[in-house]
C-alpha cells in the first residue's frame, strides 16, 4: 500500500458549489461523495439518529462503520431534525444559499415534509433539485420502497446469473445497483449545473433506480426483442454462455476473451492449432463462434485447464492477447498496479486512526478530484455551518437545547 506523502489536493472543478445532501444508506451518498471529490461543498443533513451506514460495522468507534466511512468523504455532517418545523425552516434558509439539494427518499416524504420541489424552487430558483428514487413517479410502482437486492431482483440480474449457470438465483455480492444509481444522480447534478450556467435557472430530475438498471439490463439483452418484429429471443448470447466465466487452469484460473478473428488466430497459433479456423466452420469468424458460443467456451475450456496459469500468461502475452489471473480480494487489495497509482494508500482519520484510503479512480490534467474531508462525525460540522449562515452562537444554543439541531 502506497505510504507516500499525499499533496493538499487543488482546488476540484466543483470549487466553489454547494450541495445540500439529504441522502443516506448507499446510492445518494455515493453520488454526492463524487461530488465532493470533485470540489464540492457537501453538506450532510442528517436526523438525528444519523445516516443508517453509520451502523454497518465492522467500525472502531460508535456511528462510524466501514460503510459510511468509504461512502461519506469530503462532507460536512449537519444535525437537523426535519420533522420539526423549526428544523425545516432552517434547512430553507440553508437552501437559499445553496446550489444543489439530492436526496434519496420517496418524493412523498418529501412533501409530508414540506421540502417538496416547489416549495424549494420558490425559495430558490436557482436551486437543482436531484432525487434518487426508487421508480418513475409516472407509473404504477412510483410509491413503492426499493433497496438494492430488490431492484436487482426486477432488473432481472439474478435471473440471468441463473441462466448462465450460475446455479440458484442470487444477488451480485455487493450493492451495485444503489452504486451505478449513484453514478447516474452525480452526472445528473453536473448536466443540470451546466444547464444552469447557460440558462440561469434550476430544475428538479428523478434518477429512478429501477429504470435505471434496467436501461443497462436491456441495452445488452433486449438482443432480438429490440426489433420489430422480433428477430429472436431476448438475451445476449455470449453474456448468457455458462462458458463464460474464469478458466480453470492447472494451478488456479485465468480470465481471458479471445474476442476478434486476430485474437482467435493468434491462440490458435500458440496452441499449435493453426488450421482450426479454416477447417472448422465453427471458429471462422465471429459471428459463427457467437452463434455456437457453448461450443466454442467448452474447447477453450479444455485448453486452458492443460497448464498452469503463469505459463498461460506467458502464452497470452508473447501473442498479445488479453487475460489475466483471477483474484481474491486479498490479492485485489495487494495488487502493485493499485499501490503504484495510488488508489489504495495509508491515511489518518481523525478520530479512527491509521486507515486506508480510496482514492477518486479518476486522473485529470487539471482540476483534479481529491481526499480533503475525511467521513465526518455525526454533528461535527452543525456549529461551523450554521455560523456561516449567520446565526449567533445563542441561536445555536437554542437550537441545540431545543433537540432542534445536534452538534459532535
Amino acid at each position: 500500500m502506497s505510504t507516500a506523502a499525499v499533496a493538499a489536493p487543488a482546488p476540484g472543478a466543483l470549487e466553489g458549489v454547494r450541495v445540500l445532501d439529504l441522502t443516506s444508506v448507499v446510492m445518494g451518498p455515493y453520488a454526492t461523495q463524487w461530488l465532493g471529490d470533485l470540489g464540492a461543498d457537501v453538506v450532510k443533513i442528517e436526523p438525528p439518529e444519523g445516516d443508517v451506514m453509520r451502523l454497518s460495522g465492522p467500525m472502531k468507534s460508535a456511528r462510524m462503520g466501514h460503510f459510511f466511512l468509504t461512502t461519506n468523504r469530503n462532507k460536512r455532517s449537519v444535525v437537523i431534525d426535519l420533522k420539526q418545523a423549526a428544523g425545516r425552516e432552517l434547512l430553507l434558509d440553508l437552501v437559499k444559499t445553496a446550489d444543489v439539494l439530492v436526496y434519496n427518499i420517496r418524493p412523498r416524504a418529501m412533501q409530508r415534509l414540506g421540502l417538496d420541489y416547489e416549495v424549494l424552487s420558490a425559495t430558490n430558483p436557482r436551486l437543482v433539485v436531484v432525487g434518487g428514487i426508487g421508480f418513475g413517479q409516472r407509473g404504477p410502482y412510483a410509491d413503492r420502497p426499493a433497496y438494492d437486492d430488490l431492484i436487482q431482483g426486477m432488473s432481472a440480474l439474478p435471473a440471468l446469473g441463473a441462466a448462465a449457470g450460475g446455479g440458484e438465483p442470487r444477488y451480485a455480492p455487493m450493492v451495485l445497483a444503489d452504486r451505478i444509481g449513484g453514478l447516474q444522480m452525480a452526472l445528473a447534478v453536473t448536466a443540470a449545473l451546466v444547464h444552469r450556467g447557460r440558462t440561469g435557472r434550476g430544475q428538479r430530475i428523478d434518477v429512478p433506480m429501477f429504470e435505471g438498471i434496467a436501461s443497462i439490463v436491456l441495452g445488452e439483452h433486449l438482443a432480438g426483442g429490440l426489433f420489430e418484429p422480433p428477430q429472436g429471443a431476448a438475451g445476449y448470447a455470449r453474456s448468457l454462455s455458462p462458458g463464460r466465466r474464469p478458466y480453470r487452469t492447472r494451478d488456479g484460473y485465468l480470465c481471458t476473451l479471445i474476442y476478434n478473428d486476430r485474437q482467435w488466430r493468434s491462440f490458435l497459433e500458440a496452441i499449435g492449432q493453426a488450421r482450426r479456423m479454416d477447417e472448422d466452420a465453427r471458429f471462422s469468424s465471429q459471428g459463427a463462434r457467437l452463434a455456437n458460443i457453448d461450443a466454442v467456451y467448452a474447447f477453450l475450456g479444455e485448453v486452458i485447464a492443460t497448464r498452469t496459469t503463469a505459463e498461460w500468461l506467458e502464452v497470452f502475452e508473447a501473442a498479445d492477447l488479453p487475460a489475466a489471473p483471477m483474484y481474491s480480494l486479498d490479492d485485489l487489495i495487494a495488487d502493485p498496479h493499485l499501490r503504484e497509482v495510488g488508489l489504495l494508500r495509508a491515511g489518518q482519520h481523525p478520530s479512527e486512526g491509521p486507515m486506508t484510503e480510496i482514492a477518486n479512480p479518476t486522473e485529470w490534467s487539471d482540476s483534479p478530484p481529491g481526499i480533503r474531508r475525511p467521513a465526518p462525525r455525526l454533528g461535527e460540522h452543525t456549529r461551523e455551518v450554521l455560523r456561516e449562515q449567520g446565526l449567533d452562537e445563542a441561536r445555536i444554543a437554542a437550537l441545540v437545547a431545543a433537540g432542534i439541531v445536534r452538534c459532535a
